[in-house]
């Protein structure tokens, strides 16, 4: 029998080597481009994780921050304060802050944020300086609540008799300069003080009410980040003084 008629008929539809590493080589680059594929969809799904903020609930509109900060001050005016789990929160805020709120406060002891609008840890952005006034450095650190941590609401927290306010008028008036670096309050505070000085009546309530309108009005024209954050309605400043009395925040429209 010759060659030719000893070839089973099958025999030509075997595959060659070099085709079976082809469909080899074909499969394993399938495999390879799936297996990256994968790895992309991972690294997404990890990334969504890790942005996720430690405080959900802080997650807020402006009017709802603001709507938040005034129940908590009820709460405190009325000595019904929400008990907070401290230790839980620390955990939860180990990895990063998004605060509801920031707040520009006198550095006055009797004025503490925290408790006068009862909230926990890594809810409140603040900012404290006797006579509760815009600095550089308060802007800056403003800006980054802002920009970075995400904050939808300033308030600019004046409180009655107010001490640096008052030193300030009264250096004012006598053409006294205070010791050591007190000057530069009264610096800070002055515009509001020289603007109601002519007014008849309480010319330290005024000049508290005056300082935090024209803090208001500071921080929300800061350019370029809380201007703009403002005009994109992503942000709202608002001005309120605190009751020594009752501990009643007073808002100022």
């Amino acid at each position: 029998m010759c060659e030719a008629c000893r070839e089973s008929p099958f025999d030509r539809f075997r595959p060659s080597r070099r085709n079976v590493l082809l469909v080899a080589a074909s499969l394993l680059s399938v495999k390879a481009a799936g297996a990256k594929e994968n790895k992309k969809e991972t690294k997404k799904e990890t990334k969504k994780e890790a942005k996720a903020p430690p405080k959900p609930q802080n997650v807020l509109s402006p009017d709802a921050s603001l709507e938040r900060l005034l129940k908590g001050n009820g709460r405190y005016v009325e000595g019904v304060s929400l008990r907070h789990d401290f230790k839980h929160e620390r955990e939860a805020l180990v990895g990063g802050q998004n605060p509801y709120a920031a707040i520009l406060s006198c550095a006055d002891s009797r004025i503490a944020p925290e408790y006068a609008f009862d909230s926990g840890r890594g809810d409140l952005f603040v900012c404290r300086v006797a006579g509760n006034f815009a600095t550089d450095e308060v802007i800056a650190s403003m800006e980054y609540a802002v920009a970075v941590l995400g904050v939808p609401l300033i308030l600019v927290l004046g409180h009655e008799s107010c001490g640096a306010v008052d030193a300030a008028i009264k250096s004012l008036k006598d053409d006294k300069a205070l010791p050591g670096h007190m000057p530069s309050l009264v610096t800070g505070i002055a515009p509001a003080v020289k603007a109601v000085a002519q007014q008849a009546g309480d010319v330290l309530g005024k000049a508290i009410r005056q300082n935090v309108i024209d803090n208001v009005g500071k921080l929300g024209s800061a350019k370029p980040i809380l201007g703009a954050a403002v005009e994109q309605r992503k942000l709202r400043v608002v001005g309120g003084v605190y009751g020594l009395s009752d501990g009643r925040v007073e808002m100022m429209a």
